[in-house]
């Protein structure tokens, strides 16, 4: 491992406890739903929040991912949005909630929605575990359902990482080199 150390920014408590927060305001919202709510959950980062989030619901739901890369081995955006894995099933007429890690600049929920609103959806709506407000590109209304917002820090842990680890930390840390 690298070494740092890491500054623990939420605790494994909290973040449970915020995320069944989440999911209730998100199963009362879609409660009326006449077939399962479709997540699809953003590969790698979403992965443990997603498991996390929809154990919570309380409506039924159909899971789906995409794989998308603009961060490389770096710990800044490159702006540029790659699709590594798509979705495995048609989403036309569904009703979806696109679960992030994190929305940083918001450039990679704006290609997805862009690129999703072709596959024309009932409804297109945007959760994430984490927003940096400070830094977003993006129009604040995108942003539907957030977990927390936080400072402009570079955060692992909670299914985030540094070059591929610390993403099974069940907290949210802040790394610093040593």
């Amino acid at each position: 491992m690298d070494k740092g150390t890491i500054t623990e920014y939420f605790s494994a408590e909290k973040i449970q406890q915020r995320v069944r927060e989440l999911a209730e305001q998100i199963s009362n919202e879609y409660q009326d739903l006449k077939e399962p709510l479709v997540l699809i959950g953003v590969l790698k980062g979403s992965v443990i929040f997603l498991a996390d989030l929809c154990r919570h619901m309380t409506i039924p739901v159909e899971l789906d991912f995409i794989g998308v890369s603009s961060y490389g081995m770096e710990t800044k955006s490159s702006g540029v949005v790659q699709i590594t894995q798509d979705l495995s099933r048609p989403i036309h007429d569904r009703h979806v909630l696109l679960v992030e890690d994190i929305v940083d600049t918001g450039l990679t929920a704006q290609y997805l929605f862009e690129n999703f609103e072709s596959r024309k959806p009932a409804s297109m709506r945007l959760c994430t575990f984490l927003h940096k407000p400070a830094k977003s590109k993006i129009d604040a209304e995108l942003v539907h359902f957030v977990g927390f917002a936080i400072e402009d820090e570079f955060v692992i842990g909670y299914g985030m990482d540094l070059a591929e680890k610390y993403r099974n930390l069940p907290y949210l840390g802040v790394f610093s080199k040593n």
